[in-house]
């Protein structure tokens, strides 16, 4: 994983948080938290928890004796979550996915949202997760499907190729999108020791108020910031104009309305 997929710093939390957040993982945070309910736990951990948008959710559901744990590997993003209001105490700690601090069987459930695609490793990612669990526990994950199933997501990876197309940003299609395989993904969990794997794909509508709200929460809000500025260190301002510009030729100038699909994975220990 190059150094830029996991730089949620500077200014891109509360950009992630105000553009992406809405635009793409709010759906998928009340599906994720229905799924965490169903399974029961009473320890809960989040791994690669962002600006706590799934957390949120889980705390909003969950038992309140239920114990959440929220972590994420960038200090900024955990910083900025543990400002929202929350309806019940939440730890929060910054720590690494694939380097849990935390003993054995500690968890009844391990939640991850689009957060294993940045691992640079994924099977040692479910190796921890698979650790920190108890017996009978459940690991509970999304990944992004393919990008020609998400047409917004694809439609800012063309408008990058496009500003740049003499070396274009992958970030998107290596990363987020990078991760769809569902064969390849149950073979490294059935080696990190887990018997039972369940994969949903999951579709949901998704919107975005117009084309320059979804290129700022694009170029100001994600690692593809730091693409951008490795090509051109003043070149942020000029590519998100750019992906606007791009957006509003295939969807239109107005608001943005679209499609996404994601699968979750449910592996039991």
């Amino acid at each position: 994983m190059a150094h830029q997929d996991s730089a949620f710093t500077g200014s891109i939390p509360v950009n992630y948080d105000r553009v992406l957040g809405p635009m793409l993982f709010a759906p998928y945070a009340s599906d994720m938290a229905k799924r965490v309910v169903a399974v029961g736990p009473e320890a809960v951990l989040e791994t690669a928890a962002g600006t706590g948008i799934v957390t949120l959710r889980l705390a909003d559901s969950l038992p309140l004796s239920t114990q959440i744990t929220a972590t994420d590997l960038n200090q900024a993003m955990i910083d900025f979550a543990a400002t929202k209001p929350a309806p019940r105490q939440i730890t929060w700690q910054a720590c690494d996915g694939t380097k849990l601090p935390f003993d054995d069987a500690s968890f009844d459930c391990v939640v991850c949202q689009f957060g294993v695609m940045f691992f640079p490793s994924q099977l040692t990612g479910f190796q921890e997760a698979f650790r920190v669990l108890k017996p009978g526990g459940h690991y509970l994950f999304s990944v992004w499907d393919h990008i020609d199933a998400n047409p917004i997501a694809l439609a800012m990876s063309d408008a990058l190729a496009d500003r740049f197309p003499d070396d274009p940003p992958l970030f998107l299609r290596r990363t987020p999108y990078g991760h769809s395989d569902i064969d390849v993904t149950r073979q490294q969990l059935a080696e990190a020791g887990f018997a039972s794997v369940e994969a949903d794909i999951v579709s949901f509508a998704n919107s975005c108020p117009s084309p320059r709200d979804a290129a700022n929460g694009q170029c100001h809000g994600s690692p593809v910031r730091g693409e951008i500025e490795a090509r051109d260190p003043n070149g942020i301002a000029g590519a998100a104009e750019a992906m606007t510009a791009f957006l509003a030729e295939r969807f239109g100038p107005g608001r943005i309305d679209s499609t996404m699909r994601a699968i979750i994975f449910t592996a039991r220990r």
